[in-house]
């Protein structure tokens, strides 16, 4: 069995500790509890890890967050991997910080990588785990929110955070999105 779980981010050092970063901060955790590295490929930083005889495909897309689906196509495509083992990790500005829930499928919410995703994949019909940003920002001012660095607090608190969405992913791979649903969601 093989799974593509795509981290969504901006790539460069002025994106790396930005909320709209969740995505590929949670997958560099995971490749490092599993001691695997990324590396430059196409449309990606990409790695592999082994779980419970599963192939576990990570990329953190290169195309920057706008572009994210041209990425997570061309690895589906590439891979041949289905899309309902396709999962997405992205910030969501609705969820209080921290608070994670795995959808099966669903709208973008607004959110520009889940669009771009959703209109180059073909639908809605692709699991996402959605990482709590909070929505702490001033009307008008959501941009500027997303692509500031974590708060120290924040920071404080992102390590248990990250592992809980690391527990969600290898779960996913493992008994499927409604199970992990049910066990996981805030």
């Amino acid at each position: 069995m093989k799974y593509l779980i795509a981290g969504l981010g901006n790539i460069g050092p002025e994106y790396e500790l930005t909320r709209h970063n969740i995505g590929f901060l949670v997958l560099d955790r995971l490749a490092d509890e599993h001691n695997a590295t990324f590396t430059t490929q196409r449309h990606a930083y990409k790695s592999e890890i082994k779980y419970k005889g599963r192939s576990i495909h990570l990329i953190k897309p290169t195309t920057y967050m706008n572009l994210s689906g041209k990425a997570i196509n061309f690895w589906l495509q590439e891979l041949k991997i289905p899309k309902e083992n396709l999962l997405v990790i992205v910030d969501d500005l609705a969820l209080p910080f921290g608070n994670l829930r795995l959808r099966a499928k669903g709208s973008s919410a607004g959110h520009n990588g889940l669009k771009n995703i959703e209109a180059v994949t073909g639908g809605q019909n692709y699991s996402r785990i959605k990482f709590g940003i909070d929505d702490n920002f001033a009307k008008g001012r959501q941009v500027e929110y997303v692509l500031e660095n974590f708060s120290q607090s924040e920071l404080d608190e992102l390590p248990l955070k990250m592992d809980k969405a690391c527990e969600m992913i290898l779960s996913f791979c493992t008994i499927g999105p409604q199970r992990t649903m049910n066990q996981f969601n805030d």
